[in-house]
């Protein structure tokens, strides 16, 4: 383990903020040529999703565990016993100022108000990134992962590993073949509930032994330590300066098969029918409606797409389509002008009338390992299919969304060229202000 140096953390930034903003997009040739193998890799999280990307890369020819960051030295000590070789650090900003000449890609598995700072920072020092969903926590740090991304050339992949799938590849395959014809309406859903209606707990917990509290709070305010894992490790998700409730947590996996085989690009209004947030917390359910601009698979020159989650329900009529089968427990109805697809999350698509396709064929396809294609691509083979590219309008689709839920029955209309909503009120929630000492050059 190497000592902490509890200096130039904010030099750090500073210094890279210097090289990138005075010519923001120029690399200085460290992206000229893919990265020499070994790929030396970085892991910015230990344990839950984080566990996932980091074993999953670490098992692709080729690849070396070189360094792990976690705030918390209790959660990573598996992560540790698996790569004993790796250099461990608490404060990401340390492992990216002490690695950049040892490493060429890393993964942003951090809770959400996180991805962004960190995804931006190791992009601009010419890093590969595989970031988790949601790609961040507001609009404009989505945008700006997106553009910064472009810039720099670097390889990308947003961790929605279902889209790699031989089902969501059947999805996308079987809608633009047009076997459902045009598109008419969408309704996806997921019934978790991520969200909690009660007050913040007026209280100051003990802060875990080998936990840093301040590191895991990062950009975001100072704020008494709750215990009971209010925040961690395991309910951030709820809290409104961390998270990005349900919809954030599953929109990115349930909306992607639908935003790639529509073509799906620009939405046009976003409205909420549900409960807002309290001051701390995201709603227990949502009813979003969403108005995306038509493209040349859908029926109209609009798209109507409906996100249900929580206790929130698609209508009778809508799965009354599903000639009286039960609904996917998490999924999407998509309606066209020859028949009904529903799509469970994570198995194969089905169609109805279920007389009209009972001699349908599915296509043969197969899947990917979505990992694989990111560590691959960073080695100079191949391309990414979830890169930031694509990752960025989607999960700028999903956060309007909850956007959408700090206005509830107010039709917002989205100029998304501005980044900018036409209710005046809204736009506070595009762009958060970092706390003093954690500004991120590219972001602040």
């Amino acid at each position: 383990m190497m000592p902490a140096r509890p200096h130039s953390r904010r030099s750090f930034l500073k210094t890279l903020g210097t090289a990138t903003v005075a010519a923001p997009f120029m690399t200085s040739g460290l992206l000229a040529k893919p990265p020499l193998r070994p790929l030396r890799h970085a892991s910015f999280g230990a344990s839950g999703m984080a566990w996932a990307d980091l074993t999953e890369i670490a098992k692709r020819p080729g690849v070396e565990i070189v360094a792990i960051c976690d705030v918390d030295r209790n959660r990573a000590a598996e992560a540790l016993k698996q790569f004993p070789n790796a250099r461990f650090y608490q404060d990401w900003r340390e492992l990216l100022e002490r690695e950049e000449h040892n490493i060429d890609s890393v993964n942003v598995s951090t809770p959400d108000h996180m991805h962004a700072p960190i995804g931006v920072t190791a992009m601009q020092l010419g890093k590969h990134v595989y970031g988790q969903k949601p790609l961040a926590h507001d609009l404009y740090e989505v945008r700006r992962m997106t553009e910064i991304a472009r810039h720099q050339g670097v390889v990308t992949q947003m961790g929605i590993q279902i889209h790699s799938s031989v089902y969501y590849r059947l999805a996308v395959r079987i809608i633009q073949d047009g076997v459902i014809g045009k598109i008419k309406e969408v309704h996806s859903w997921c019934p978790k509930s991520w969200g909690d209606f009660s007050a913040r707990p007026e209280r100051s917990d003990a802060v875990p032994a080998e936990f840093n509290w301040d590191l895991w709070l990062g950009v975001c305010a100072e704020r008494p330590f709750i215990g009971d894992a209010y925040y961690h490790p395991s309910n951030w998700r709820k809290r409104l300066d961390f998270g990005t409730g349900t919809l954030g947590d599953m929109g990115c996996h349930i909306f992607d098969p639908v935003f790639e085989a529509i073509g799906l690009t620009t939405v046009l209004t976003v409205r909420s029918d549900s409960p807002p947030p309290n001051e701390y917390n995201w709603p227990l359910n949502g009813k979003i409606h969403y108005t995306f601009a038509g493209t040349r698979r859908t029926e109209g020159k609009t798209l109507p797409v409906t996100w249900y989650d929580g206790t929130a329900h698609v209508p009778a009529e809508v799965l009354a389509l599903l000639d009286g089968q039960e609904a996917p427990d998490t999924g999407s109805i998509i309606i066209g002008t020859k028949g009904v697809m529903a799509l469970p999350h994570y198995e194969v698509p089905i169609l109805y009338p279920a007389a009209q396709f009972k001699d349908f064929k599915f296509p043969k396809l197969q899947g990917a390992n979505h990992w694989g294609q990111f560590v691959e691509a960073c080695q100079g083979r191949g391309k990414t299919t979830a890169n930031f590219a694509y990752a960025g309008p989607l999960t700028e689709a999903v956060l309007l969304g909850s956007v959408a839920l700090r206005f509830p029955q107010t039709t917002l209309e989205w100029n998304s060229h501005r980044l900018q909503f036409g209710l005046k009120d809204a736009n506070a929630f595009v762009r958060r202000d970092y706390r003093k000492g954690w500004e991120v050059k590219g972001l602040s």
